[in-house]
């Protein structure tokens, strides 16, 4: 049984790199990937928080490394991008988590902050994979996994920004599907509901939120990071091989009332 199991959904081998890896959903799916077999390269702003993740990760006996970098910086986007190649080849599954969730109302959205919201959301996605899916489509085999929102789907809590970058990034997901299936690189998205991280402290402040998203999901509870593992793993590994350019929704049925 467990040869079987490891067979469809084991990393062994695989390198992942994953964004925004140092807190919330993106630290749960480095920590599944890399307790699945994964070499773990993490990519993030701040060092000491992906330093403890990193060694979580090699108390489980996972290999992992971290590199900071500002993804709402175009050139240390791609400067990070080289730097991971140089050391490890490109990797063999991409995980886009990083997220920048600034979202004042559309009436006093500023240019710098739909600027730093695109390039943070949709533009570092596209970039890393550029950089990283040719050589995944010349070995014949990759993943990409990019985090998106409800927000690309539907209007509330002043969208703004974040929901046009996410809907954007549902738009790229396909696009790179498109690109890279035909050679063995699956390309999908997933979609939380409105789960507790550091990212929505604002809306897990207000008990009357909470408790009006909570009675919203069918599951009748809001969402935790760990509700991420089982399904970047399967996206991530051979048990996904047949899926690609869907978006998984997993948030509960949130999506569904």
């Amino acid at each position: 049984m467990t040869s079987y199991l490891d067979e469809i959904f084991g990393l062994a081998g695989r390198t992942a790199v994953v964004t925004g890896g140092s807190s919330g959903i993106g630290r749960a799916m480095a920590l599944a990937l890399g307790r699945a077999g994964a070499r773990i390269v993490l990519v993030a702003r701040r060092a000491a928080p992906m330093a403890e993740v990193v060694a979580e990760l090699r108390g489980h006996g996972a290999e992992a490394d971290a590199f900071s970098a500002d993804l709402a910086d175009r050139e240390a986007v791609k400067a990070v991008a080289a730097e991971i190649i140089a050391r490890y080849d490109a990797p063999d599954v991409l995980v886009n988590s990083a997220a920048v969730n600034l979202r004042p109302p559309l009436a006093e959205l500023s240019d710098d902050v739909w600027d730093q919201t695109l390039a943070a959301n949709l533009t570092a996605p596209f970039l890393l994979g550029q950089a990283f899916a040719p050589a995944m489509a010349a070995r014949g085999w990759g993943r990409i996994v990019n985090v998106v929102s409800q927000q690309a789907f539907r209007a509330y809590g002043n969208s703004g920004a974040y929901g046009a970058a996410k809907a954007g990034l549902v738009g790229l997901t396909r696009s790179q599907a498109e690109a890279w299936s035909p050679h063995g690189v699956c390309c999908n998205a997933i979609a939380p509901g409105v789960v507790h991280t550091p990212l929505t402290e604002p809306v897990f402040a207000d008990p009357t939120k909470v408790a009006a998203h909570a009675a919203r999901a069918m599951t009748g509870r809001n969402g935790v990071p760990g509700d991420f593992a089982g399904c970047v793993v399967f996206l991530a590994s051979n048990a996904g091989q047949a899926v690609t350019g869907q978006t998984l929704f997993v948030d509960g049925g949130y999506s569904a009332t």
